[in-house]
């Protein structure tokens, strides 16, 4: 079965819905992008209706050309000229039909317009349905995210030599940036984070014009986007470090400390295990090491799910999180330690659940 049969026999499964609806506006929906594999272009106001064996792709005439090219076979391409074709063809698709929509994408006055115009028998909300077929991924989805995995490791693999006194945290952001691109990333997946000395404390710092000493910690948080999927890799170096001081020794059982967390963490994303599991043992292990002198300095969750959006649909690894972690669900596995006026340390890399187990990519 090939991908987009596949994901329509998901999200359509035992869904309560004979249509579903996603409509772009101003921006696209990642459901759009995940049934149409379209992840270039704006694709503004197209709209795509699908049941559970093909869908049909409304787009205007600037963007036909591309989608007929790029589509899969199962989805019908046609140009709306004007609103009146469209609200045409919506009725003959839509009219006393049961429709699914994307609840928390679609704008209220959009779906009141949809509602009156296109003479649905009903609309409900699909969210949990599209969500619930999205947070397991394909293999293809699979191989894309270990892509652009890959850029950024390629990219850490070269910043270090690129690394010297003075230079800016804003400078190394756009080195890096400007290596995930050379490596083939479409862009970052999101705002590179770059932090020198006491700013590593701080998990979401913005990139400034603080200049890099010797002898400071300095951590990246990156992510290259590629062909839709994102990834999200953090590492932590020590720049010219004194061995020999008792800075040093802190801050390396600092990333000892977090190193063996994330692997602890790792050893526990088995599929059937409750999502919050596998941050609850980082946590523990955090907490007790060294007589409890890093206590209450893991400050946030373990990972997220990965995959159109680098924040993905699905359960976190965090707390509260009962569902149950699944096969071919991506997660990033990212422990830290965060100790304010002195810096930080975190580690994260992307993890493919398989059934033997969590397998970094």
């Amino acid at each position: 079965m090939n991908s987009i049969a596949a994901r329509l026999d998901r999200i359509f499964g035992n869904a309560a819905f004979d249509k579903l609806l996603l409509i772009n506006t101003t921006q696209k929906d990642s459901y759009f992008t995940y049934l149409t594999g379209l992840y270039a272009g704006s694709f503004e106001s197209s709209i795509l209706i699908a049941d559970r064996k093909k869908a049909l792709l409304i787009t205007t005439v600037l963007e036909y050309d591309v989608a007929k090219r790029s589509c899969p076979k199962e989805i019908r391409v046609v140009a709306a000229h004007s609103r009146g074709k469209t609200m045409e063809l919506l009725k003959d698709q839509l009219r006393n039909k049961t429709v699914g929509v994307n609840g928390a994408f679609i704008p209220i006055n959009l779906y009141r317009r949809i509602r009156k115009l296109g003479k649905p028998k009903r609309m409900v909300d699909a969210g949990k349905a599209l969500a619930g077929a999205r947070q397991i991924k394909d293999w293809p989805e699979v191989e894309l995210i270990g892509i652009a995995n890959n850029i950024v490791k390629k990219a850490f693999s070269k910043i270090e030599g690129s690394l010297r006194v003075g230079i800016t945290e804003r400078e190394v952001a756009k080195e890096f940036d400007s290596m995930m691109r050379e490596y083939g990333a479409d862009a970052p997946s999101f705002d590179t984070i770059v932090c020198f000395g006491r700013n590593a404390a701080v998990p979401h710092h913005v990139p400034g014009k603080a200049k890099l000493e010797e002898h400071s910690f300095v951590l990246i948080d990156a992510g290259a986007r590629y062909a839709g999927y994102c990834s999200d890799v953090t590492r932590t170096f020590i720049f010219k470090p004194d061995r020999k001081s008792d800075k040093y020794k802190r801050m390396i059982d600092m990333y000892d400390t977090v190193k063996e967390a994330q692997q602890i963490a790792l050893k526990s994303i088995k599929p059937g295990i409750r999502c919050e599991v596998p941050h609850n043992k980082a946590m523990e292990y955090i907490n007790k090491a060294h007589n409890g002198i890093y206590k209450g300095m893991f400050i946030h969750g373990l990972g997220h799910s990965l995959g159109i959006d680098v924040h993905d649909v699905g359960p976190n690894l965090s707390p509260g999180y009962k569902e149950k972690i699944q096969e071919n669900m991506v997660f990033s596995d990212e422990p830290g330690i965060y100790i304010d006026g002195f810096g930080g340390v975190r580690i994260e890399d992307d993890v493919l659940v398989t059934k033997s187990g969590g397998k970094f990519l």
